[in-house]
């Protein structure tokens, strides 16, 4: 063999291997830098987006903008990647649709986009745009809180909320509430002050935030008119609160909530028991056969159990508030009705009504027959 066949064999043998080491070099590195390429890539296409993704290099990792602010963005059901690539790169939220739709197929990304309403920000790079597209989940969920729930009431509720709050990390914040609120008393529970509302929260938001922002939206209906209102009653504000709670039990039609705050002002300034069945129900607390926390009806054994939120054993109001009660029902308290009356009864016909006496023998005559 000649010297310069031997020669050429050596550089075709060099020539070789730098490709070759070229071809498995630059998938080694994009692996190393971006993770593993989508077991749907073939070879040649795991080289060639491999060397796009070291071409583009600070492209992928780098934010458009620092100091960018959030907006939202929609990608709509069936929407190519080209299609969501483009309008990123349009609205200022990526700076390269071509390096963002290439990191997508490399790593498998672009075939697990889900449709929804995201909130995007340039302050994120192209790889974390593409990860965030993985999950159609908002950012921030509704929560709603019933007029007249307890508080145990909204802890069951947050298991479907979508908020990461247990119901016992919820009930260990609600019942030692943030201490410098002028209307609680110093280690009081919150019950009766977790303002019944739609509330628009971060899926972050931890137990103590939450029952700070329901406390906080408290503050804010607890207008200087309604405080005086619960003066010239005679009540502070957690008294108030707390027949609050009692008139929001009991009535089922606002328009009649005036009126049976003034039958139990006019029962607590006769010193006569105010006898009404939502304390007892709260006293009882959850009824596993009924599957709530509000036996109903009561029987003649339930209206006996000692406790001091029996109001047919115990006079005057109970020792906390029993639920938390709406805006309409503290207006109530701060603004009831002027009546005779001492009794009322659920009307027979099923409306909700009641039927108001002034004496007891006309509130037995009110009975259903």
């Amino acid at each position: 063999m000649s010297r310069n066949l031997i020669a050429f064999l050596i550089i075709l043998i060099f020539l070789c291997l730098l490709v070759a080491g070229i071809l498995l070099g630059i998938p080694a590195l994009a692996n190393r830098q971006y993770g593993p390429p989508s077991p749907a890539l073939g070879f040649s296409e795991q080289f060639q987006f491999s060397a796009r993704l070291l071409w583009y290099g600070g492209l992928l990792t780098q934010p458009l903008d620092s100091h960018g602010s959030e907006q939202p963005f929609t990608i709509d059901p069936g929407e190519s990647v080209p299609s969501i690539a483009i309008r990123l790169e349009e609205v200022g939220i990526i700076r390269s649709a071509a390096a963002f739709r290439a990191y997508l197929i490399y790593t498998g990304l672009d075939t697990s986009i889900q449709a929804g309403d995201y909130i995007l920000s340039p302050t994120l790079s192209i790889i974390d745009i593409a990860r965030k597209l993985q999950d159609a989940t908002p950012e921030q969920v509704t929560f709603v809180i019933l007029p007249g729930w307890r508080m145990e009431e909204i802890a069951v509720s947050l298991s479907t909320s979508g908020l990461d709050i247990s119901l016992d990390e919820f009930l260990s914040a609600a019942r030692s509430a943030p201490p410098g609120l002028d209307f609680l008393p110093a280690s009081a529970s919150s019950e009766g002050f977790l303002y019944p509302d739609t509330y628009i929260l971060s899926r972050k938001t931890t137990a103590d935030t939450l029952v700070r922002e329901f406390l906080r939206n408290f503050s804010l209906h607890l207008t200087g008119d309604l405080r005086e209102g619960f003066a010239r009653q005679g009540l502070n504000v957690y008294q108030a609160v707390t027949l609050a709670s009692i008139v929001q039990r009991e009535a089922v039609v606002p328009e009649e909530r005036a009126q049976i705050a003034s039958v139990f002002f006019n029962r607590l300034r006769g010193d006569i028991k105010l006898d009404t069945d939502p304390t007892v129900q709260y006293a009882l607390g959850f009824n596993t056969i009924q599957n709530t926390w509000w036996t109903n009806p009561l029987s003649a054994a339930d209206l006996q159990i000692d406790s001091p939120y029996n109001t047919y054993l115990y006079p005057g109001l109970p020792p906390t508030p029993i639920a938390n009660p709406s805006l309409s029902a503290l207006q109530a308290v701060a603004f009831p009705a002027e009546t005779p009356y001492y009794y009322f009864r659920a009307r027979c016909d099923g409306s909700g009504l009641h039927d108001f006496a002034v004496t007891f023998e006309e509130h037995l005559q009110n009975g259903c027959q």
